[in-house]
């Protein structure tokens, strides 16, 4: 089903994604495994591309975006974008060297569509950066916001499904997440949890929309109480110090 915004997954951009470019910008780490990943190609199509994260400069990119609300935030002299689904590409066999997909797949209708047109336009690697969901619940948030991490891993497809999917030599490479991350999926907030307090970080985190509003604001006010008594600290303070988060972040890469 596609909705007047025109996005076609489980979350309404059209509600939640009006300041998604803010909290949500490429994060220089998660960049650079991308262009390693992607390799010395010329021509990337970026499914789900929403405001346009990770596209890389030195190629030609073609992005497709079916949210209006996520297109109208791409920056000007950004890549064309196309509005179209990730299940029905509109483009010929091997169009591309490689597809790229990020923070995208566990929201499409169906993921064996989507995943089986991204290899039928690139002739060469198709690079996924999501998240494991048998590591998403063992984030500390998950014990203030419970209703928020059950939806994430519920959302998020196997990485065995994905690469039963996309076939070919598959690679799996866990991404570890830096402090001060500025791509703000939660665990980006690993070691800054006032950000949460945030309702513009919350929204930039697409399962929030599933949870009712006075279940997300216990939450809020549940975590709110911690940091002020200082009991989220003696649990997990070390992290305010820590480089980086061994989180549930992953990049996927299957060559034909």
């Amino acid at each position: 089903m596609t909705a007047a915004d025109g996005f076609a997954g489980d979350a309404d951009y059209g509600k939640i994604g009006a300041g998604y470019r803010q909290y949500r910008r490429p994060e220089p780490e998660f960049a650079q495994a991308i262009l390693h990943a992607l390799g010395d190609v010329r021509q990337v199509i970026n499914v789900g591309a929403g405001a346009g994260s990770y596209e890389p400069s030195q190629c030609g990119v073609t992005a497709v975006e079916p949210s209006a609300a996520m297109r109208a935030q791409r920056a000007k002299g950004q890549a064309s974008v196309v509005d179209a689904r990730a299940e029905a590409l509109p483009f010929a066999d091997d169009s591309f060297d490689a597809a790229l997909s990020t923070f995208s797949v566990h929201q499409w209708q169906s993921l064996d569509a989507g995943l089986s047109e991204m290899r039928r336009v690139a002739s060469g690697p198709v690079v996924i950066m999501t998240c494991d969901p048998t590591r998403v619940e063992r984030f500390w948030l998950r014990d203030f916001a419970p209703q928020v991490f059950e939806t994430e891993a519920r959302r998020y497809p196997s990485l065995e499904r994905i690469s039963e999917c996309l076939g070919g030599t598959v690679e799996v490479t866990h991404l570890p997440i830096p402090f001060g991350c500025v791509d703000g999926f939660s665990e980006a907030y690993f070691g800054r949890p006032e950000m949460f307090l945030d309702p513009g970080a919350r929204e930039a985190n697409s399962a929030w929309s599933f949870v009712a509003e006075d279940s997300a604001l216990r939450s809020v006010e549940n975590l709110r109480r911690s940091l002020n008594d200082g009991s989220w600290d003696d649990a997990h303070g070390s992290l305010r110090t820590a480089s980086h988060f061994d989180g549930s972040l992953v990049l996927i890469k299957a060559e034909p």
